[in-house]
């Protein structure tokens, strides 16, 4: 697969990942059981298959260590986030920690992107200031931070 294709294979991924993370919080189901149902029922021909079911488990998997590294910078308890801002700044946190072949500004900007698509009218401004300071707290992207500046 060209790079290019692979690229929009992991952006649909990462689309599948906010709704099957919306659906985990509304519903309380079992992760396994919804990624089981996303991998049953939706059209995924042309998504990341090892991708969506990496960072879906790895999210719910990590979902309280994930909401600690972001939860300093809201300006309210994650608790009281709309559920898609939650999953978007939980999906770019991971990327963030996890998914260091995936560069620091694409995290960022796919979340946005995602924010623009399903979020509130603003939503994208704020999950773009959240997850740059999440990301700033990364050390392992501390030399990619560092190249950016230059």
């Amino acid at each position: 697969m060209n790079h290019a294709k692979a690229n929009r294979a992991r952006a649909r991924a990462r689309r599948r990942v906010l709704q099957a993370l919306y659906q985990w919080q509304l519903t309380g189901q079992d992760p396994a059981d919804i990624q089981r149902q996303f991998l049953g029922e939706h059209r995924l021909g042309r998504m990341d298959l090892d991708y969506f079911s990496e960072v879906f488990r790895g999210i719910t998997d990590e979902a309280d260590s994930l909401d600690a590294a972001f939860d300093r910078y809201l300006d309210r308890p994650a608790r009281n986030l709309d559920p898609v801002e939650r999953s978007l700044l939980r999906l770019g946190t991971y990327e963030l920690r996890e998914r260091l072949e995936v560069p620091y500004r694409v995290c960022i900007d796919q979340a946005v992107e995602l924010a623009k698509a399903f979020g509130a009218e603003q939503s994208h401004r704020y999950i773009n200031g959240v997850l740059d300071r999440v990301g700033r707290d990364q050390p392992l992207r501390a030399a990619e931070l560092k190249t950016r500046r230059r």
